[in-house]
């Protein structure tokens, strides 16, 4: 089982795939990865030579910000928002809706399950 970026990846999958269960890499990153490294990306991770995987991993920590340094990245941003006391820091702080969606009816997922107001019955 090849281990990347903390990550471990799974074997019987094709390495493009693989490489996806890596957070902060998606679709085009694996496959820039594998043209970087001279991998095809048809190949499944358990045909890959211990030196290939050396180079995926060397790659991904050289060029690409993955798995806590990008999740510490993101909250620090998200606190500096908050912290800042701006629109989007406001809403980050009361668990709303940040990217000017509606709320009247919608943003369950977000505001939680509804709860009844007592006497609203008409």
């Amino acid at each position: 089982m090849a281990r990347i970026a903390g990550v471990n990846i799974p074997t019987n999958k094709r390495v493009v795939i693989a490489l996806r269960y890596i957070h902060g890499i998606g679709p085009s990153f694996a496959k820039e990865i594998c043209e970087r490294v001279g991998v095809e990306e048809s190949r499944r991770v358990n045909q890959l030579t211990d030196a290939e995987v050396i180079k995926i991993r060397e790659t991904i920590d050289a060029d690409y910000m993955v798995e806590g340094d990008l999740r510490r990245d993101t909250s620090m941003n998200i606190k500096r928002l908050m912290d800042l006391g701006c629109y989007r820091g406001l809403r980050h702080r009361k668990k709303l809706p940040v990217r000017g969606q509606r709320t009247h009816t919608n943003a369950r997922t977000r505001k939680g399950p509804a709860k009844p107001i007592a006497g609203k019955k008409k």
